[in-house]
C-alpha cells in the first residue's frame, strides 16, 4: 500500500489510478469494512488523526480533485467531504523519499514524466500535508 504524501499533480495516470483504490481501501479499513491491511503503517497518521475517517475523506477529495483536472472518471460517491479542512504534519524527509522513489518508478514506466519532474527543487505534498523538519517517517518501510 502507498499512500502518497507528495502531491497527487506529481503522479502519472497509472500512480493516480492506484493512488485511487489504495486509499479507498484504507478507508475500508478505517470503517471496519475489511480484516486485510488493518495493521498497515502508512495508515497511523490517519489513525492518530482526530477523525480518522474525516483525515482519509479529505484524502480522497484531493485525490478525486487531481483525478477531475485530468478528466478522469472516479466516483466522488465514494467518500465524504469533511466539513471542516484538516492539516496533517509530513517530515521533508518522507517527501524528499516519496519523491526519489516515485522518480525511480516513473524511470522505468513514464519516462517523459520522469525528464519533467527529475529537475524538481520544491516538492509540493499532498493538500492535506504540512511539511516539518524530520527525516523519513517511522512507519515508512525502507530497503
Amino acid at each position: 500500500m502507498r499512500i502518497w504524501s507528495i502531491h497527487p499533480k506529481y503522479l502519472d495516470s497509472k500512480g493516480l489510478i492506484a493512488l485511487w483504490r489504495e486509499a479507498l481501501l484504507a478507508k475500508n479499513v478505517l470503517e471496519c469494512k475489511t480484516i486485510g491491511y488493518v495493521n498497515h503503517p502508512q495508515l497511523d497518521r490517519f489513525k492518530n488523526s482526530q477523525n480518522p475517517l474525516d483525515a482519509i475523506n479529505q484524502y480522497l477529495s484531493n485525490v478525486y480533485d487531481e483525478a477531475v483536472v485530468r478528466q478522469f472518471k472516479f466516483d466522488s460517491t465514494k467518500f465524504r467531504k469533511p466539513n471542516l479542512s484538516l492539516l496533517l504534519e509530513v517530515s521533508e524527509g518522507q517527501i524528499i523519499f516519496e519523491f526519489k522513489h516515485l522518480l525511480f518508478k516513473l524511470k522505468s514506466r513514464e519516462i517523459n514524466l520522469y525528464e519533467k519532474l527529475k529537475e524538481t527543487k520544491t516538492i509540493m505534498p499532498h493538500p492535506m500535508f504540512k511539511i516539518v523538519k524530520g527525516e523519513i517517517e517511522n512507519w515508512e518501510r525502507v530497503k
